[in-house]
C-alpha cells in the first residue's frame, strides 16, 4: 500500500476542504491511502480569538497533530498552507523547521512532494507561496510534483478560479466567506491523484 500523508494548517478551514478533496483524489488510485493531519497551532488562544478563528478551530480539532516521524513513514507528502504575505503560514515554517534530523539521515530523498495554498484575494501570492515551499523540498530531497495542464480546470477563464501549474490552490475572500469552488476542489483532487500515481510508481 502507497501511503500518502496530507500535512495541513487551515486557520479558517479552506485548507481542511481542499485536504478532504485532495484525499478523495489519493483514493481514486488504486493501492494508495491518504491520511490527513495538522501541524501544531502557535498562536495563543486570545489571538485566535481576536483573528475570528476559535470556532473552525474548534471543528478542526479531531484532525490529529502531525509529528517530524510522520513525514518518514510516508511514501509520498502533500502539504497544504494558507498564504501569508506570499509564504508559508508560520506554523507550517515553525514545523519544517523541526526536520533537520530527517535531513541528516536522508529520509525524505526520493519521496514525492506537492504543495496547495489558499489567500484571500486572487492575486494574495498563491504562486509564489507553492513555490517558496519547493526550496524547502528540494532541500530534503524530494520529488517535486505539481498539478499538470492536463488539468484543464485551469484553462478556462469563465470563471474567477485558484489553480496554477504549481499546485492547486483557492480564494477565500477579504473575510474568508469564499469556500473553494468545485473547480478548485477538483484541482486539489486530480493534484492529489497525481501525486499518489507517481508515488506508486516509485514506491515499485
Amino acid at each position: 500500500m502507497c501511503k500518502v500523508l496530507i500535512v495541513i494548517y487551515s486557520m479558517y478551514g479552506h485548507i481542511y476542504k481542499m485536504a478532504e478533496a485532495a484525499a478523495e483524489g489519493v483514493g481514486e488510485v488504486t493501492e494508495c491511502s491518504a491520511i490527513i493531519k495538522r501541524v501544531p497551532e502557535t498562536l495563543p488562544g486570545e489571538v485566535l480569538e481576536a483573528m475570528g478563528a476559535v470556532e473552525a478551530q474548534q471543528k478542526l480539532a479531531d484532525i490529529p497533530i502531525a509529528t517530524v516521524n510522520d513525514l518518514a513513514d510516508a511514501d509520498a507528502i502533500i502539504f497544504g498552507t494558507p498564504t501569508r504575505f506570499g509564504n508559508m503560514c508560520g506554523q507550517m515554517r515553525q514545523y519544517l523547521d523541526g526536520t533537520g534530523q530527517l535531513w541528516l539521515k536522508g529520509a525524505l530523498v526520493g519521496k514525492v512532494g506537492s504543495v496547495f495554498t489558499s489567500s484571500a484575494t486572487q492575486h494574495g501570492g498563491q504562486e509564489s507561496t507553492i513555490l517558496s515551499f519547493h526550496i524547502t523540498l528540494l532541500h530534503q530531497g524530494m520529488v517535486v510534483v505539481g498539478l499538470p495542464y492536463s488539468f484543464a480546470g485551469q484553462m478556462g477563464v469563465t470563471e474567477i478560479t485558484g489553480c496554477s501549474p504549481y499546485g492547486a490552490s483557492t480564494i477565500a475572500g477579504g473575510q474568508g466567506e469564499r469556500m473553494p469552488s468545485e473547480n478548485e476542489l477538483a484541482g486539489a483532487r486530480y493534484q492529489a491523484a497525481h501525486v499518489a500515481r507517481i508515488a506508486l510508481k516509485l514506491k515499485g
